[in-house]
């Protein structure tokens, strides 16, 4: 059964009106990490699912959380890759109804291990104007918003409006002429950034992670990069500790993720 969640989530304060109610199933710790929404078309082209897919794990090997919405193509391709664990999955229905029945297993998989969440009560179904409301949450909660495909008039270039009125910058793949319409006009009016190279792009997020080091809301607050003050009021001595391990490096007063 979903649960309401009481306390009040910052990121959705970017949104034109907070919800009023917020339902969700998993793990609410999620919400604490760094976070990137990807949206995208229901029909990818499979460059666009190989580059999907292979994002979403760079991303979560340096602790971000993906954010999407469970919705076929890109959305699923984006929870997949970033595995039941390290993702958020928004959707547009009653969060006792598993939409869209083909996501039945994975949905499964983000309720036990990752987090689903909706504004919508158990019962509801989707229709049209709630896939839109749920686009606002998605953009909200990330970081920036990386649209992978997208034609000009479709849900995903709605969700680029959101983004653009919440001052989040915003990424594309790049596509060939006559291909994905609603990126390469973004990249032509100079509204979105290219990815050109994958590791160059998720290596804004930090390091990526090796299994000796713990994921814990230490790791997560280094890979931005803090300032020294900052992490020693807010971590005291396990910065001295952290550094004496070879887990950190500090260097003209910022710490870095060795």
């Amino acid at each position: 059964m979903s649960q309401n969640i009481i306390e009040t989530i910052v990121e959705l304060d970017a949104m034109k009106k907070y919800p009023k109610e917020l339902f969700y199933k998993g793990k609410l710790d999620l919400l604490k990490r760094p976070k990137v929404s990807i949206v995208g078309t229901r029909r990818p082209s499979n460059y666009t699912r190989q580059f999907t897919y292979a994002l979403a794990r760079a991303l979560v090997k340096r602790g971000v959380c993906v954010v999407s919405g469970a919705a076929m193509g890109v959305d699923t391709i984006a929870h997949e890759g970033a595995g039941a664990s390290s993702t958020i999955a928004v959707v547009a229905n009653g969060l006792d109804i598993r939409y869209p029945a083909i996501n039945k297993n994975l949905i499964e998989s983000i309720e036990n291990e990752g987090l689903m969440i909706s504004q919508f009560n158990d019962g509801f179904r989707a229709s049209g104007w709630s896939f839109v409301v749920r686009n606002e949450i998605v953009v909200a909660l990330g970081d920036i918003l990386i649209v992978t495909e997208a034609e000009l008039n479709s849900g995903s270039m709605r969700s680029v409006e959101y983004a653009q009125k919440m001052g989040k910058k915003i990424f594309v793949l790049p596509h060939r002429l006559n291909e994905s319409s609603g990126t390469n006009y973004l990249l032509s009016k100079g509204k979105a950034t290219a990815i050109q190279d994958i590791e160059t792009f998720v290596s804004r997020f930090g390091m990526e992670a090796n299994d000796k080091i713990e994921k814990d809301d230490f790791f997560y607050f280094c890979q931005k990069s803090p300032s020294f003050d900052e992490s020693l009021e807010k971590f005291g001595d396990r910065i001295y500790e952290a550094e004496l391990e070879g887990i950190i490096t500090i260097q003209n007063g910022i710490v870095r993720l060795n």
